[in-house]
């Protein structure tokens, strides 16, 4: 469900290059910085996948968050309409609405929410929906050091992030549940 601007649709993911990322966490800490986040939380971190059997192991850094699914299941269970899509397919939480109900919380398979401790209310990532908004990236792509994250309009032929949907391989995480997930991550070359 993306939104209409001029006479094209919008949307809008983040790609995330496996082989660039150190999990050195400086999207972490923007993001916190960015958004208030309080202290014990997050809306975005890192995962590590290790496989493989001494000595030949390999391992893989994942900056993770909310996914911004086309077909958020956070979304359709919100009794109030506080979770909803806006501009571009960001999956976005209105706080005046949200009575801290935690149904999306139960309902996102990618454990992206949490209600925070001061104001009661859900919370997420946005992709620094402010940011963006205003012709910005989102903190965490702007401070990568190492330019493994990558945002903007996958449906604009002329996108960097379409570019590398279309001539590199990935993946998106638990595509089976039928979310349609926004979140690639580049495999390895």
């Amino acid at each position: 469900m993306a939104s209409k601007i001029g006479f094209k649709d919008v949307r809008y993911v983040m790609v995330i290059d496996t082989a660039k990322c150190v999990g050195c966490a400086a999207c972490v800490f923007a993001c916190k910085q960015e958004n208030n986040v309080p202290e014990g939380y997050a809306r975005d971190w890192i995962e590590q996948e290790v496989w493989g059997s001494f000595p030949n192991l390999a391992m893989e850094n994942r900056s993770q968050r909310c996914q911004h699914c086309s077909n958020p299941p956070c979304v359709a269970c919100c009794p109030t309409g506080a979770s909803h899509i806006g501009r571009g397919g960001i999956t976005l939480v209105d706080a005046s609405r949200c009575t801290g109900c935690k149904a999306c919380l139960a309902a996102c398979p990618y454990d992206a929410r949490y209600l925070h401790p001061e104001t009661k209310t859900v919370d997420k990532c946005t992709f620094c929906e402010h940011r963006v908004k205003v012709g910005q990236m989102p903190a965490c792509v702007e401070i990568c050091p190492t330019n493994c994250l990558h945002f903007g309009d996958a449906n604009d032929p002329n996108s960097e992030v379409h570019h590398l949907l279309s001539t590199r391989r990935y993946k998106t995480q638990l595509a089976n549940l039928g979310t349609n997930p926004n979140l690639y991550w580049l495999e390895r070359e």
